[in-house]
């Protein structure tokens, strides 16, 4: 895990993987298009060849060192159109700490140093069964300051978008870029925010474009530049939402505008837990009040991509600054305009007695437990419904589903360090939750009148139920597994669950054999899919930490699966499908692409 914080059968007429069928579909986005559906319309390749494998992030082993071994990192889902892919490629350099870790202290390296990086995107096409480089574009985007503990060293998306003949890419200081998708020239810069004073403003988010051309994305401008103050000690400067026309010409809302319902920045009375470890068990007594909290300026979450409706209805999420629990799903106007705002606070009722356990009375302190006399379904931390909270380390965004109805991955603070998958209609109303691992962009697909939605369900292990004190009794750490990959109906109702049952660490060597060591893992691996995919005949593709890429049929079952590299601890990661059906997938800073070898 990363640090941070009888089911229905489905009935349908399967096309064998490996009988592929071709189209000119692209995936040019997060998630494939502005619903983020995760949904291709092209069968994939059977996965028995690696067709490429190639390094785009050389600083993973330092990056790594810096996090006791684990990735830290969002990339972008690979971009493929045609005969070609596009990908983020760094280069520059990176600041490897003196003592591995010190930038927790404030040393300004690891994450504190992000900017002496270069991020590029690099279109490489298909020639002769390879892939080669035929542009690369250097890009002066710098992701957000990691404010030693602001992003807790979890490096934020670099993410273009493939519109109508152009990649747009992110730019310094909340501008974009209009590429030329033959010459990797620019043939615009958008600077929606200036060209001067703009060290303070980031793109904030992976780009969208919906299918008239219009690009959406998100903007931050921070308050301070040291360390720990523009997240903890400072309020923002800014947050908007920007649509960028296909002529360039921009329009912009602040998050401000589209949240009018909010509490004001400086309201110290917005929710907040518990926090004296000697009241433990919690909630402290039945008629505990967890204390209040600022709740600092209202702000799109790090790395969420709006997504965008079929009707034009923008959708994404906004938080406070200072408060992770006054958070809300926006819906917003093709103008700008806001449409309507839900809140994802107290909206969970399954927390103590069904998530987290009521103490028995002769064990008052059971480990990873409610106290005695706890309130049904209330979160342990605060005694009150469970919330969503959206954290700056995810990268889950919205996902439209067929019927109009929109799906947001969010946490809580309680749950093993799992998350909720909540519902809402298309004009704000809570229609579920589905309990899940956290930070995952929900894929769907339409079939039989219904839709199917599959996200990765890990099961975390290492901490407790709600509170992280190596210390105490009640915050015993957790056993590791199982670890599922989850298939809904449209009631969130599971399908079917595969889980992971690799139980050996394998590695690739350098003549392209493969050692493994048995039983390193007896729980299994987890899922480090972040947007998984379908393809038309229903087949999923995942991957996984134990190095393999897996394709599961609409019923659950294996169709096939490929050894990449063994990758524990690696950053969550998205999926891609080509137009041919060749699969673009990632594993520790490497681009593999997987097929059957025919075209």
């Amino acid at each position: 895990m990363k640090n941070f914080v009888v089911p229905a059968i489905l009935v349908v007429s399967v096309v064998m993987i490996g009988a592929t069928v071709s189209s000119n579909d692209p995936w040019p986005q997060w998630g494939h298009d502005a619903r983020h559906s995760g949904f291709s319309p092209v069968a994939g390749q059977a996965p028995t060849v690696m067709l490429a494998d190639i390094v785009y992030d050389p600083f993973v082993p330092q990056a790594q060192a810096e996090s006791g071994g684990d990735l830290l990192a969002h990339y972008q889902a690979p971009l493929v159109s045609g005969n070609s892919v596009y990908m983020e490629f760094k280069t520059g350099s990176y600041t490897s700490c003196p003592t591995p870790g010190s930038w927790q202290n404030g040393d300004i390296c690891g994450p504190n140093a992000w900017n002496s990086m270069t991020w590029n995107e690099r279109r490489l096409d298909w020639h002769n069964g390879q892939l080669e480089t035929v542009w690369t574009f250097e890009s002066d985007w710098k992701p957000e300051w990691n404010g030693t503990f602001g992003l807790a060293g979890w490096e934020p998306v670099f993410h273009p978008v493939l519109s109508h003949g152009f990649l747009y890419v992110p730019g310094f200081g909340g501008a974009l870029w209009k590429v030329n998708i033959q010459t990797g020239a620019a043939v615009a810069w958008i600077t929606p925010f200036g060209t001067t004073h703009v060290q303070d403003t980031f793109v904030s988010s992976p780009l969208t474009a919906d299918a008239q051309g219009n690009i959406y994305y998100n903007v931050l401008k921070l308050q301070d530049p040291h360390l720990s103050n523009p997240w903890f000690a400072s309020d923002i400067k800014g947050a908007w939402l920007v649509k960028v026309a296909p002529d360039g010409g921009f329009t912009m809302a602040t998050y401000k505008s589209l949240v009018p319902g909010a509490p004001a920045a400086d309201d110290f009375n917005c929710p907040g837990t518990f926090f004296d470890l000697t009241t433990l068990p919690w909630p402290p007594s039945p008629s505990a009040v967890a204390p209040g909290f600022v709740c600092g300026s209202q702000r799109p979450g790090v790395n969420i991509a709006p997504a965008v409706a079929p009707d034009g209805t923008i959708y994404t999420i906004s938080r406070g600054h200072f408060n992770s629990m006054v958070a809300y799903l926006v819906a917003v106007n093709p103008d700008l305009t806001p449409k309507w705002q839900a809140s994802l606070q107290n909206r969970l009722t399954d927390g103590c007695g069904f998530l987290v356990p009521i103490a028995p009375p002769d064990n008052p302190n059971q480990p990873n437990s409610c106290r005695v006399g706890s309130n049904l379904g209330v979160d342990p931390t605060t005694n009150a419904p469970g919330s969503g909270s959206i954290i700056d380390q995810a990268s889950s965004t919205p996902t439209v589903l067929p019927d109009g109805s929109i799906l947001v991955g969010v946490t809580t603070n309680y749950g093993f360090a799992r998350g909720e998958l909540f519902k809402f209609s298309r004009h704000g109303e809570f229609l579920g939750n589905y309990n899940f691992g956290w930070d995952s962009t929900a894929a769907v697909r339409a079939h039989d009148g219904t839709y199917s939605i599959v996200l990765k369900d890990n099961h975390y292990g290492g901490i407790g139920n709600y509170c992280f004190d190596p210390t105490s009794p009640i915050c015993a750490p957790r056993p590791n597994g199982p670890y599922f990959i989850t298939q809904l109906n449209a009631n969130l109702v599971p399908e079917w669950q595969f889980r992971d049952t690799t139980t050996e660490s394998c590695q690739r060597n350098p003549d392209g054999s493969v050692t493994c060591i048995p039983n390193t893992h007896p729980n299994g691996f987890e899922w480090c899919i972040n947007a998984p995919a379908f393809d038309v005949n229903g087949n999923v593709y995942v991957n996984s930490e134990d190095g393999n890429m897996y394709v599961i049929d609409p019923h659950g079952n294996l169709v096939g699966n490929i050894f990449t590299n063994l990758a524990i601890g690696a950053a969550y990661t998205p999926l891609s499908l080509g137009p041919d059906g060749k699969i673009y997938t990632q594993n520790d800073g490497q681009l593999f692409v997987v097929g059957d070898g025919s075209n």
